[in-house]
């Protein structure tokens, strides 16, 4: 039978249901101790002293500063600007400064709040504003760690001949990514046998290329193991090196084994949160509604370092201007640098932020022509050969028109915003609906899965399995059920045959990182690939005709093992042939393929309470071939769910760099309660250079939720709602200034 295309139940669903399955609170070493991580409060300042106060046996604890490190103190990512801990200057609060240790995690809590850091404050910075202005230098020579610009046709010369333009600005808040498992690992390090650590994480091989220079190891001396994860969403993608190199810089100096997980408060105020962003955008119709001139300017706040905001800012430029044509586009956009903790990966990748500004200004365009905003959008949707705002000609079938309509029909969305007016014009609950139209590139932009060469391998093993060996990590999203169903659909076996190594650095080959939406569309072509090779090396061993049953190609496998030795089919990234990407210019084929999607929300506000639930939404996507239905709907599901949070009820309140609000107490997410039925639909146009025919699914969700809810609540209301979250508050005070 064919695997692709059916709901094969959960890999691990058994062991995690069972209770077998082993998250890093689990794993435990005889001579285990605990650390724990003092912080600074003070945004920004040089640091004078740390001070040790009594009240504990202070001889009992292990102390590493910044003098204890092997190595260099740096974050190894893509900058180095990011130290392990302070040595001199700190630049935001909850900056690592001293890490202790203790075999008794009670006393360890009370030594930390017995230590003083001793800091002389310097100015700080902490909005996008004050960074460009440069209030106070923060980083480098103009407090931006990365800008860049597109350009395509003569857009001041569209301007002046455009029939209407449109001005807006828009802004969305940081979103805490609010895994069900913080951050949590246990390491074993010392100078003889090397470093390993074990942890909650995405991508494994980030971590070890964060370690290798810490301890100034060669490869071979660090080892990096993913433990059971209870979810990322980008938020253990770049972290986890911090916290692997803190247990490791623990174990190293104790020679213990050495745990660290943070509670809930820590893991909200410390880690990587999703950036905070402003829009500005100008945008120019001809007579006949077709946009003629974009120019789009987008700013995000990296916080106090670089971390992947340079790569969360190309995803957000790229995406800017839409799946839409317009002969002239002009982008402008820079991340910039405060004294808030780093932001880093989230879901979406820059694409929400950037996408929710478009969107909104579209349903703001439709206003002021007098327009259905659906009709706007359908006029000017990207057709098969024409261009995109990077400069990527389309050259495979679209198929958005059919996805925008389908939403449409599913939604009743012309006949309820006729409905929807006559209910509004009398009593305090309006009901609007609203409608975004969007896509997502899956994979690393431009050339970088061609300079990751990533590598994928399957192996025969000794009790007649097929091992699959990728360092792609399951967190929750499906990742060991649909390698498996490829495996077994490219070898024509059972998914009892397969199994998933757990990504190992020392057992399993760099596959890239479980991140861009690129672990089915990329990897899993290079599993298929893989599977392809150790077949051909039976048929070349003359082992197995070309066509063979499923007990034909197990006992084919043992012979070889038996007769020849090690049985593993290899394969490595190759850029699909219409791929190019010119770096310099920033402009070319920026992703292999991309899902597209039409949302629309149904909301109801309640004037008494400015409260706005989310009653209805549908979301429609064509995201490639389908690999397991029941898991790709769950990624929607998901998906939307955190938009409904990002668009209306996560807020995290900011005070002098600091999150105030991290606790779930105060931190408002939606709830089951908070989210309604989500209507699904996957419309298929399999992608030829994508594992199964897939494109990326795991991101796409995020985009689209926010502006379909803030664009049906202007409906509902009159509005032009600008910002994200749209708390209760912020709308109350919205309409008291419309009131006179």
């Amino acid at each position: 039978m064919s695997w692709v295309g059916k709901s094969a139940l959960r890999k691990e669903g058994e062991k995690k249901l069972r209770g077998i399955a082993k998250y890093i609170d689990d794993i435990s070493f005889e001579g285990m101790i605990y650390g724990t991580t003092v912080r600074s409060s003070t945004p920004r300042g040089i640091l004078k002293k740390i001070e040790f106060l009594p009240g504990v046996n202070w001889d009992e604890f292990i102390k590493v500063t910044a003098q204890d490190i092997p190595g260099h103190n740096y974050v190894a990512l893509i900058e180095k600007d990011q130290p392990f801990l302070a040595q001199e200057k700190i630049n935001h609060p909850e900056e690592p400064v001293l890490l202790l240790a203790h075999a008794n995690k009670h006393l360890l809590e009370k030594a930390r709040k017995l230590v003083k850091l001793h800091v002389e404050p310097l100015p700080p910075v902490f909005n996008i504003e004050d960074s460009l202005s440069q209030k106070a230098l923060v980083w480098g020579k103009n407090n931006i760690f990365k800008s860049y610009s597109i350009d395509r046709g003569d857009v001041e010369t569209a301007f002046k001949k455009a029939f209407v333009i449109v001005e807006g600005t828009y802004e969305t808040g940081a979103q805490e990514q609010l895994y069900i498992e913080p951050n949590g690992v246990l390491a074993i390090a010392n100078p003889q046998e090397g470093v390993t650590v074990w942890g909650s994480m995405q991508c494994p091989y980030y971590v070890h290329k964060a370690l290798l220079p810490l301890f100034d190891l060669p490869p071979d001396k660090v080892r990096v193991v993913q433990a059971e994860t209870g979810g990322g969403f980008g938020g253990k993608e770049e972290y986890p090196s911090v916290i692997c190199g803190h247990a490791a810089l623990l174990a190293w100096k104790s020679g213990r084994p050495v745990k660290i997980i943070y509670d809930r408060m820590e893991d909200m105020v410390a880690t990587t949160k999703r950036h905070p962003s402003k829009t500005k955008i100008k945008i120019g119709f001809d007579k006949s509604n077709k946009l003629i001139a974009m120019d789009i300017d987008f700013s995000i706040d990296g916080g106090a370092y670089a971390t992947l905001s340079s790569v969360v800012l190309s995803r957000g430029t790229l995406h800017a201007s839409g799946p839409y044509f317009c002969p002239n586009i002009k982008i402008r956009s820079r991340a910039v640098a405060t004294n808030c903790p780093p932001h880093g990966a989230f879901r979406g990748f820059g694409a929400p932020q950037s996408i929710f500004a478009l969107e909104k200004h579209l349903d703001l365009c439709a206003k002021k022509l007098n327009l259905d905003p659906a009709i706007l959008r359908k006029s000017n949707l990207i057709k098969t050969g024409e261009t995109l705002g990077c400069g990527q000609v389309i050259k495979e079938k679209v198929r958005i028109s059919e996805v925008v309509e389908r939403a449409l029909q599913l939604s009743s969305y012309h006949k309820k915003r006729k409905l929807f007016l006559k209910h509004n014009s009398k009593g305090p609950l309006k009901k609007g609906i609203g409608l975004s139209v969007f896509m997502h590139g899956a994979g690393f932009t431009g050339s970088g899965e061609t300079f990751l060469a990533s590598i994928a391998a399957i192996r025969a093993n000794e009790a007649g399995k097929l091992e699959v060996l990728t360092s792609n990590t399951e967190i929750g999203q499906g990742t060991n059920t649909i390698f498996s169903q490829m495996t077994a659909d490219a070898l024509k076996l059972d998914l009892k045959d397969i199994e998933v190594v757990q990504p190992d650095t020392s057992k399993v080959p760099n596959s890239g990182p479980t991140v861009a939406s690129r672990t089915c569309m990329v990897v899993g072509k290079l599993v298929e690939q893989a599977a392809q090779d150790l077949k051909q090396k039976l048929i070349s061993a003359q082992l197995l005709k070309e066509k063979y049953t499923r007990s034909e190609f197990l006992v084919a496998c043992k012979r070889y093992r038996k007769e020849i030795g090690e049985l593993k089919g290899i394969s490595q990234y190759k850029a699909p042939p219409h791929v190019v990407w010119d770096e310099q210019k920033y402009q070319g084929d920026a992703y292999g393929a991309y899902a597209w999607a039409a949302y629309v929300a149904e909301t109801t506000t309640d004037l008494r309470t400015f409260e706005t639930v989310v009653d209805n939404f549908w979301a429609v996507q064509e995201v490639g071939k389908v690999i397991n239905p029941t898991l790709a709907r769950g990624q929607i599901i998901g998906g939307v769910a955190q938009g409904i949070g990002y668009a209306l009820y996560e807020d995290v309140v900011w005070h002098e760099g600091k999150m105030v609000n991290n606790k779930m107490s105060n931190y408002i997410m939606p709830t089951t309660l908070d989210t309604p039925d989500i209507d699904v639909l996957f419309l298929e146009l399999p992608y030829a250079f994508g594992g199964g025919g897939s494109k990326g699914i795991g991101e796409l969700p995020l985009d689209g939720p926010a502006p379909a809810i803030l664009n049906a609540m202007d409906f509902a209301l009159d509005l032009e709602l600008t910002q994200i979250p749209t708390t209760p508050e912020r709308l109350m005070e919205k309409i008291e200034r419309k009131t006179p």
